[in-house]
């Protein structure tokens, strides 16, 4: 590890400690160069398949597309921060369970769509009139009919 400082590799860690999420270990450093302080973070590296495109372009997986997605579906509804970040995890979970190297965007996509479906319908609509890419004004009228159906059931 690289002082970011100085560029001295030759460092001692001071302190351990597990990150408030769990999910990473924040190390405390001191450069054994200049003597100045820096926090490292591990995280255990995910192996996601690569995302197969409609068009069939390959690209690695971005859990900031779906985020920003979801968060734009999910404007000005009573759905808090936290509840988007469980969504976009779920829905990386998913993907990290996919046997295979590739997945196509659309299996990605669908599983975005049913956790909007349970959490908030607007949310769900918003989301798949952007993704279904609705031709017409019927195509979207029977997918409203279709949920309001679900909902009623």
């Amino acid at each position: 590890m690289k002082c970011p400082f100085c560029g001295d590799a030759e460092n001692k860690v001071i302190d351990s400690r597990i990150s408030k999420d769990g999910k990473a270990i924040r190390r405390r450093r001191e450069c054994m160069g200049c003597s100045r302080r820096f926090t490292t973070y591990e995280y255990v590296e995910d192996i996601l398949p690569m995302v197969v495109k409609k068009d069939g372009r390959r690209e690695p997986f971005d859990r900031t597309k779906i985020r920003n997605g979801v968060r734009t579906a999910c404007e000005k509804r009573p759905i808090s921060t936290e509840d988007i970040e469980k969504l976009v995890e779920s829905v990386e979970a998913a993907c990290q369970e996919f046997q295979g190297e590739e997945i196509p965007s659309s299996a990605i996509g669908e599983k975005v769509m049913a956790e909007l479906k349970a959490l908030d319908g607007v949310a769900y609509v918003r989301f798949a009139s952007v993704y279904r890419q609705f031709r017409d004004v019927a195509e979207f009228m029977s997918e409203l009919k279709d949920l309001l159906s679900k909902g009623k059931k």
